[in-house]
């Protein structure tokens, strides 16, 4: 199965005939796939990014993929990659057992997570907290929540609005891992961040 990223397109009129320029670019974090660009006279494909071809007609083929400059593609392309959305981030935090506290290694993702909210023009934040299956279900219930609520204090104490946070508990449903009940589970110990 071919993975399709970031694909930049313009038409432009020439005469009559369409004239087309398709270039692929990475996503936001990086990574390129491949894409294949059709017409009736053939077919090329793209696996490099920044790499583009020219499309003359629908009955000629596209061009060989060439290495396009930053610059031409800024020129082309730069307000449509300007009003790109910022796509969604999750992070999951873990917790100490049976506790609202955060363990050592989930304290020091805080920064990342804070920097990463604070660098976005608007912002949405969704905290869910869950538990392992040991104890009840009104325990588990009751516990998630406080380390959603938690993870909700922390970010409101460095400055976020409080109205674009919103905080659920799920208690032990919908466990990454599932066991039977009374298992201790750490990666089911953890709130899910979801900045967008």
């Amino acid at each position: 199965m071919k993975k399709y990223i970031c694909i930049l397109f313009l038409l432009v009129l020439v005469g009559c005939a369409p004239k087309a320029v398709v270039v692929l670019m990475p996503d936001a974090e990086g990574k390129v796939g491949v894409i294949e660009v059709a017409t009736k006279g053939g077919t090329k494909t793209i696996k490099d990014a920044g790499y583009g071809v020219h499309i003359e007609s629908t009955e000629s083929a596209p061009s060989e993929p060439a290495k396009m400059e930053e610059k031409k593609i800024n020129k082309l392309f730069g307000a449509a990659i300007a009003i790109q959305p910022i796509l969604p981030k999750q992070y999951n935090l873990y917790f100490i057992s049976g506790e609202a506290q955060l363990t050592s290694e989930s304290k020091s993702m805080l920064p990342q997570i804070i920097a990463e909210i604070k660098v976005r023009p608007t912002v949405d934040i969704s905290i869910i907290g869950h538990t392992d299956r040991v104890g009840t279900n009104e325990y588990n219930y009751k516990l998630s929540y406080e380390r959603a609520k938690l993870m909700y204090d922390i970010l409101v104490s460095e400055g976020l609005p409080a109205g674009s946070i919103d905080v659920t508990s799920h208690g032990e449903e919908n466990p990454l891992i599932p066991t039977a009940d009374d298992v201790p589970e750490p990666k089911n110990r953890r709130v899910e961040v979801t900045v967008r």
